[in-house]
């Protein structure tokens, strides 16, 4: 098999070889660097400092000129050239639209995850931003700061769930309360 593939291979015109060559490279890489994100192994915890130049890096490998932008540029302008060989007969004219279908390919990759990274939130908020706010009993809250219970309340976008106490009376699942101290980073006192 590898034989008839090598034999196919050398067969072709050189420009053809060429743009297969980028397209396999790119694609056997980004497979790797997909099964890599997928079980977490990704270059995010990786830190690497150049001295020179701005290099339009957006973090968390999200920059045009970043392996995976290039891998998706391989991947872009060697499938265009294979796509496009027998459409377009003038070479350089093949590679000019290559080089655009693979700078394309890079860049929208580029906006795409810039999109995903977008959505992810970051954790700023402050127990003490809750104090004033109305929240709901999730577990019985004892009297008289006998034990805590759990609350839980809207901030920052999301559902957040504290530990809570009362001075008065005790109060049971699915009560209205309202957030009045921050006793620690994790309790807070309800009335």
């Amino acid at each position: 098999m590898f034989t008839d593939l090598s034999a196919w291979y050398e067969s072709l015109p050189f420009i053809l070889q060429m743009y297969w060559a980028c397209a396999a490279i790119g694609s056997v890489i980004f497979i790797i660097q997909l099964a890599l994100t997928l079980i977490g192994m990704d270059s995010g915890d990786v830190e690497v400092d150049f001295d020179g130049a701005d290099t339009m890096d957006y973090g968390d490998g999200l920059s045009l000129f970043s392996v995976r932008a290039f891998i998706n540029f391989l991947i872009g302008f060697g499938f265009a050239g294979i796509c496009f060989y027998n459409i377009i007969s003038n070479t350089l004219l093949l590679l000019v639209v290559s080089i655009a279908v693979g700078t394309l390919l890079a860049w929208s990759i580029l906006l795409l995850w810039n999109k995903i990274k977008g959505l992810e939130k970051k954790e700023n908020y402050s127990i003490r931003d809750s104090v004033g706010i109305t929240a709901s009993v999730y577990l019985r809250i004892p009297a008289n700061r006998q034990a805590s219970g759990k609350v839980q309340v809207s901030l920052g976008g999301s559902v957040r769930e504290f530990s809570a106490v009362t001075d008065g009376d005790a109060l049971p699942t699915g009560t209205m309360v309202k957030i009045v101290e921050v006793i620690n980073s994790e309790t807070v006192l309800v009335e």
